[in-house]
This record gives C-alpha cells, structure tokens and sequence, in this order.
C-alpha cells in the first residue's frame, strides 16, 4: 500500500513548508530518518525505493539536494549522524553498491558523491577552470558543433584538458 501513497507524499515533502512535516512526510514512505534532522526545501530523497535511504541523527541536508539509492537497480544510501550535506549535491549509489557518508563529515555545495565519505571528513568538488575560450558564444552559435569548433584551449594547457576542444563532426 505504501507504494501507492509514495509519490504524493514525496512530492509533498519536497515542497511542504516546515522541516518537521518533511521529515514525518519521508518517513511515511519510507525513509529511516534519525532525531533532530533538518531536511532543506526541494530536497530529492529517493522516490522508488525511499527504504533504501538511512539518515542518522542530527543531520542538516541542504536545499535541492538529491539523494538517490538506485542506479541500475537498488543501492544504498547511510548517512551518518552528524553529517551535513550541502545545498545543491548529489549523493548517488548503484545497485548492490552502499555509499555510506560518514559521522560528523561535511560534503561542500554541489558536491557528487558516488563512494563512501570517511567520518569527519570534508568533500567538495574541485572548483570551476576555464579549460578554452569560446570564440563564437553558444547562445548566439548557430549550432552546438559551430560553438565545439569556436572553442580554443586555454594558453598553457594541452588540448586535450579541453574534452569539447576534440569533437568532431561525424558527418563529414
């Protein structure tokens, strides 16, 4: 029955105002929810299999996050008490893959996790690089492949740092 009430109550949680009615909202699905969570607006907790998904005690998960137990088939997502999850990440893990984020760690704003973070550990990911310079801008290139050919790597970097620098068209 469960399965039936899971995407309104999903789609409630994401978008109800009061984080102590998100939390209950995702545990009626299914979620293994801890003490004292905090859970951001439009957070995404997995939607197919909400019990695949494990929040620890005093846990901060920030706004637009995604956490998703199921790539292929269902994995499994633990996070630690303590932990905090910063706004705007992705935590994914693939099926019969658990990817545990540790206690007390940190994972930095629009970070993708796919492994496991060690406890008080602090993860982000690497900051933006300009790897090219676009000669022709895309929103004003009359085609994706003008824009590819219009990019010229970044003086002092190899060519092949710049992974749209090598596109080709296949049709010629």
């Amino acid at each position: 029955m469960r399965k039936y009430f899971n995407w309104p109550l999903h789609l409630m949680a994401r978008f109800v105002p009061g984080t102590q009615l998100r939390v209950r909202l995702h545990r009626w699905r299914g979620v293994q929810i801890g003490l004292n969570v905090f859970i951001g607006d439009e957070v995404y907790l997995e939607n197919n299999y909400p019990e695949c998904i494990q929040i620890g005690d005093n846990v901060q998960i920030g706004i637009r996050t995604i956490i998703m137990a199921h790539l292929r088939g269902p994995g499994r997502v633990v996070i630690a008490e303590g932990a905090y999850i910063g706004p705007g990440c992705v935590i994914a893990a693939a099926h019969g893959r658990t990817v545990r984020i540790g206690a007390g760690a940190v994972v930095g704003a629009l970070t993708v996790v796919t492994s496991d973070v060690p406890p008080r550990a602090f993860v982000r990911s690497t900051p933006a690089e300009q790897v090219a310079t676009a000669r022709q801008p895309l929103a004003t290139a009359g085609t994706y492949l003008e824009f590819i050919r219009g990019l010229a790597p970044v003086d002092g970097k190899e060519k092949e740092n710049c992974v749209h620098c090598n596109v080709t068209d296949q049709s010629e």
